[in-house]
């Protein structure tokens, strides 16, 4: 039987009334403004939570204007690892000890991979795949050229992402890392991370993870899957904001060897010494370098309390119900229309975000933001519903493919 748009919408409002999460939208900066319709792009800059808005202010009259200097001593120094571990623990499935934040993430993904590989000397090969995100494969061409290492790249499916099988096919005796998003920037393909770390690890090599698409929108267990080592922002499903820091993640067995290459003040071994020459310092802390920004860390923690209440478990089943209605949607209305689906349908294979295609959508997407209907455009011509568990609702996710689809049908 063919749901009419009525059906739809009656079905949204009982949705987000039954929604177990309901209360969390409205704890959200611009939950209320009449002129964003759908805010449909939390995979790529999630909104403000509003007690940050306090945070900050307090920061700046309280913490920096009250404490000046004696603010490193009584909070700010440790911050990058306070942050680090509740991330860890929150979001990563990960134990105290393991995680902390600062740098961006391409820094970051500079720093653990080039400590990770320093892991494997004699080892040629780094193993990545062609549709992983741009900075990565940037990054990753650059370290090989620097060390005359070999790229070996997998080529996905356009609407899939990378299996173990995929892996099976290249890894050797020869490889050193690999190099993967745990879900695929543009499909939102959630590739299974146990299965992947037991092909690599057969191999003798080291997996590192990119987490930027998967951190607070589905459910990680970077210790008990094995994996050695992961970085990711925490400005997309974990509201940092703007340029808010990366995190990273190293497996504790190997925190003892681990040594990266940018040495800075922060990240030596009794740092206010001023020592000569450098020596890391005990644990996660020898990822630091430089002076971190606190400021930028602050709003993460907002976030984190929300996280923590809800739970990552019910994050994740609200993801999957706000893709599936999604994707009800796109079937009914917009497929008829020419559009289709580049993301896998099966939820067990799909973060938090749905990617459509139509040759109009780079015309349409701008014209949607003109009606306060906020996706993001993809190269070559498709349109990312993003849909942030606890800022989302079903009525936005209704409004922004009912838009869509009348877009379309003007032309």
């Amino acid at each position: 039987m063919t749901t009419t748009p009525v059906d739809f919408a009656t079905h949204a409002q009982a949705l987000d009334e039954a929604d177990p999460l309901r209360d969390f939208p409205g704890r959200f900066l611009g939950s209320d403004d009449p002129e964003i319709v759908a805010y449909l792009d939390g995979n790529s800059l999630g909104r403000p939570v509003k007690a940050s808005a306090d945070r900050l202010a307090n920061f700046v009259t309280e913490m920096w204007g009250g404490r000046l200097i004696r603010g490193w001593d009584e909070q700010w120094f440790d911050l990058p690892v306070t942050i680090g571990e509740r991330i860890g623990t929150a979001v990563l499935g990960a134990a105290p000890g393991q995680t902390t934040i600062g740098d961006s993430t391409t820094v970051l993904l500079y720093k653990i991979a080039r400590g990770a590989l320093a892991l494997r000397q004699g080892r040629t090969e780094i193993v990545l795949d062609r549709d992983n995100f741009p900075t990565d494969r940037y990054l990753l061409e650059a370290i090989a050229g620097e060390l005359g290492l070999t790229l070996r790249w997998i080529e996905p499916e356009f609407t899939g992402g990378v299996t173990a099988q995929d892996v099976a096919a290249v890894v050797s005796e020869r490889t050193a890392l690999v190099v993967l998003s745990h879900v695929a920037y543009r499909s939102g393909y959630l590739l299974d991370a146990q299965a992947i770390c037991a092909v690599t690890h057969d191999a003798g090599a080291l997996l590192l993870l990119d987490l930027c698409h998967s951190a607070g929108a589905v459910e990680i267990e970077l210790d008990s899957w094995a994996v050695d080592f992961a970085v990711g922002c925490t400005y997309k499903y974990l509201n940092g904001g703007p340029g808010a820091p990366a995190f990273a993640y190293v497996r504790a067995e190997h925190l003892a060897d681990f040594t990266q290459p940018i040495w800075g003040w922060m990240g030596r071994e009794s740092p206010f010494e001023m020592a000569q020459g450098y020596v890391p310092a005990e644990g996660i802390r020898r990822v630091i370098s430089g002076t971190p920004a606190i400021i930028g860390m602050l709003p993460i923690q907002d976030m984190l309390d929300l996280i923590e209440e809800a739970g990552m478990p019910a994050v994740r089943e609200k993801s999957v119900a706000l893709t599936e209605f999604a994707l009800e949607l796109v079937q009914e209305w917009l497929v008829p229309l020419g559009v289709t689906v580049s993301s896998p349908t099966d939820s067990a294979r799909r973060g938090g975000h749905v990617t459509i295609d139509h040759p109009e959508f780079r015309d349409v997407t701008a014209r949607l933001w003109q009606r306060g209907i906020i996706p993001d455009f993809r190269r070559p011509h498709g349109i990312r519903i993003g849909l942030s568990p606890l800022s989302t609702t079903y009525a936005e996710v209704l409004a922004g493919v009912a838009a869509i689809r009348d877009e379309l049908g003007k032309h």
